[in-house]
């Protein structure tokens, strides 16, 4: 089994793994930065936050036909779902210096936000509606044609 597959116990969707984030503190507070190709491992193409979302709400939902992206929890905590279509997993995401990094053709989900929660987003690729896969039966169907 691939070494990066097993960061924080268990079997992890195909290529998804977390990234630590650098940081530096002192008295006058906490900095944690991310450098595309560095800490990043891909070409950031587009940013994007996501925040006040009502803790009934999920977000996500879809996958990314060609897109990569590093979720980071700035602060607050939610519950973020990743699955391959063999193997599904579910990491509560509360630390603002670790995010977990979502390759293409892999299903995700946000779920149980606490209050005031915001994250931030990395994507590789700029939006383009065309590029998600919103209905996963469909998204289960193109992986098993893709695999065989």
């Amino acid at each position: 089994m691939n070494e990066e597959r097993k960061e924080r116990g268990g079997e992890w969707p195909e290529g998804c793994r977390l990234i630590s984030i650098p940081s530096a503190g002192d008295q006058r507070g906490w900095l944690a930065f991310a450098e595309a190709c560095n800490v990043v491992p891909f070409a950031i193409e587009r940013v994007f936050w996501i925040y006040d979302v009502p803790a009934e709400a999920r977000r996500g939902g879809h996958a990314h036909r060609t897109c990569a992206e590093l979720v980071v929890p700035v602060s607050g905590a939610f519950t973020m779902v990743v699955d391959d279509g063999r193997c599904r997993r579910s990491v509560r995401m509360d630390n603002p210096c670790e995010g977990i990094l979502v390759p293409a053709g892999v299903w995700c989900e946000l779920i149980d936000f606490e209050p005031a929660t915001v994250l931030v987003v990395m994507a590789s690729q700029p939006y383009t509606a065309a590029g998600y896969v919103h209905d996963y039966q469909q998204y289960l169907q193109q992986r098993n044609t893709t695999r065989q």
